[in-house]
C-alpha cells in the first residue's frame, strides 16, 4: 500500500520556512518515485531535469550518449522497494533491464564515464539487493566499457565524447563529477577479482587529488590533458561560472567522491582531501547550508541557490561521518542542516501530480563569452531528488547505499 501523504497537503497556514518532518519528505519521495518510475519504464528516456518538474517532458533519448540520469529514478525506486519491500518498485524498475543491456552492447561506443552513476544505480543496486546475475552481467559489462575510457599516459577517465574520435573538444578532458563514476570499477573488482579495475579507478582518484583540487581546497570542475603525451595542461569548466570559479555542486561531488573512494581504499590521502574540501565548503556556506550555485561570483551576478548541490553534500558528510570518528557529530550535524532547509516548502515540492521533488536547483545556462562562461537557472533536476531520497533513507531507514 501506498505510504499516506495526506498531511503534505497545501495549507493555508503552511509557510515556506516551516520544515517538513524528515518521516513526511521520505514518504513523499517514495510516492512520487512510485508514479516516476512506471513513466519511466513506459518510455524510457533521460529524465534529466524541467523548470516545470517534468521531467517526461525532456526530450533526450534513453541511448543518447549524453544520458547519464536515467537512473536516478531507478535508484529512488530501489531505495523505495529496499524500504518497504513493496515489490511494485522492483518490477517497474525490472522492466528497464533490456534497455540497459542494450546500451553498453549495441550502443556501446555511445556511451561516456557516467556509466557509473547509470549502472551503480540500476544493476549494481539490482544485483546487490536481489543477486539478479542479468543484473550483474549488464554491470560488469558497462565497468567495462568505462575501463576503456582510461587514459593510462595520463592516469585519467575521459569524461565526454567518443574514444575514437581525438578531434573532438572532449579529448583529454576529465570532470570531478567523474569521482562518483570509480565505485563501479571498486565494486567490478570485488566480484571479478581483477585488480585492473581497481587500480585504474585509484590512478583516477590520485589524478584527480593532484590537478583539480587548488591549494585553497577548492576544486575545478574540469582538467585537460595533453593528449598525446598526457602531461596536465591546465583547468577548465563546462558546469560552473568560469575556469578559476568554484562551482557548489562540483564541490559537492568531490567531497563525496574522494570519502568513497576513502571507503573502497582505506587510503588517508582520499579522507584528508574530502574533508578539506567539505571545511572549505561550509566555510562558504556559513549559516546558510543551501550554497549558492558556485562560490565566486561577481558582485553584479545574482546569487542562485543551488539544492541539488545541498543533497549530495548532505550524502557527502554522512560518508564522512563514517570515517572520521573524531569529527563525527560535526559531519552529522551539517548533514542534518542540510537536510532540514531542503525539507521546507520553499524547496520541496509536495505536490505529488509533479514529478520533480526539490526546487532551485541550478544548471548552467549557456556560454556568455569565451572561456565557456556560465550562468545558472533553476531547474527540478533527478540527481538532486535522487540525493535527498539516498540521505534520508540513511538516515531513517539505516540504508548503506549502492556506491
Amino acid at each position: 500500500m501506498p505510504i499516506s501523504t495526506k498531511s503534505l497537503s497545501t495549507s493555508a497556514k503552511a509557510t515556506a520556512t516551516v520544515p517538513i518532518s524528515f518521516e513526511q519528505a521520505y514518504a513523499l519521495c517514495i510516492e512520487k518515485a512510485r508514479r516516476n518510475i512506471k513513466r519511466l519504464a513506459d518510455e524510457p528516456k533521460s529524465g534529466a531535469l524541467a523548470a516545470d518538474g517534468n521531467y517526461f517532458s525532456f526530450h533526450e533519448p534513453f541511448f543518447n550518449i549524453g544520458n547519464w540520469t536515467s537512473s536516478f529514478h531507478t535508484g529512488m525506486a530501489l531505495l523505495a522497494y529496499e524500504t518497504t519491500g513493496d515489490r511494485y518498485f522492483l518490477m517497474q524498475s525490472n522492466r528497464l533491464g533490456d534497455w540497459y543491456r542494450d546500451k553498453v552492447t549495441i550502443h556501446a561506443m555511445d556511451t561516456m564515464h557516467d556509466l557509473g552513476f547509470l549502472y551503480t544505480l540500476y544493476s549494481v543496486a539490482t544485483h546487490k539487493l536481489t543477486g539478479d546475475r542479468s543484473a550483474r552481467t549488464a554491470g560488469l559489462k558497462a565497468a567495462e566499457e568505462l575501463a576503456k575510457r582510461f587514459i593510462a599516459r595520463g592516469g585519467y577517465i575521459q569524461a565526454w565524447g567518443r574514444m575514437d574520435d581525438l578531434k573532438t573538444d572532449y579529448a583529454g578532458l576529465a570532470i570531478i563529477d567523474c569521482m562518483m563514476n570509480l565505485p563501479l570499477l571498486f565494486w567490478a573488482s570485488g566480484e571479478t577479482g581483477n585488480r585492473y579495475f581497481r587500480e585504474i579507478a585509484i590512478r583516477h582518484a590520485d589524478t584527480t587529488l593532484a590537478n583539480f583540487v587548488r591549494a585553497d581546497a577548492s576544486v575545478y570542475h574540469a582538467f585537460r590533458y595533453d593528449v598525446a603525451t598526457g602531461a596536465p595542461a591546465g583547468g577548465d569548466n563546462y558546469c560552473g561560472h568560469d575556469i578559476e570559479t568554484h562551482w557548489a555542486r562540483g564541490t559537492a561531488w568531490a567531497i563525496y567522491g574522494f570519502a568513497l573512494a576513502h571507503g573502497h581504499t582505506k587510503d588517508a590521502r582520499y579522507l584528508d582531501a574530502a574533508k578539506k574540501i567539505a571545511d572549505k565548503y561550509l566555510s562558504l556556506t556559513g549559516s546558510e547550508p543551501i550554497p549558492v550555485w558556485d562560490f565566486r561570483l561577481g558582485s553584479d551576478m545574482p546569487r542562485m541557490p543551488d539544492t541539488s548541490a545541498a543533497a549530495v553534500a548532505a550524502c557527502g558528510f554522512m560518508e564522512l561521518a563514517k570515517h572520521d570518528a573524531a569529527a563525527r557529530k560535526k559531519w552529522g550535524k551539517a548533514a542534518d542542516a542540510a537536510l532540514t532547509a531542503l525539507c521546507t516548502r520553499k524547496y520541496l515540492d509536495t505536490d505529488i501530480e509533479t514529478p520533480g521533488l526539490v526546487r532551485l536547483a541550478q544548471v548552467g545556462d549557456g556560454v556568455i563569452k569565451a572561456p565557456r562562461r556560465y550562468k545558472a537557472k533553476n531547474v527540478y533536476t533527478s540527481w538532486g531528488d535522487y540525493y535527498l531520497m539516498e540521505a534520508l533513507a540513511k538516515k531513517l531507514k539505516g540504508v548503506k547505499g549502492y556506491w
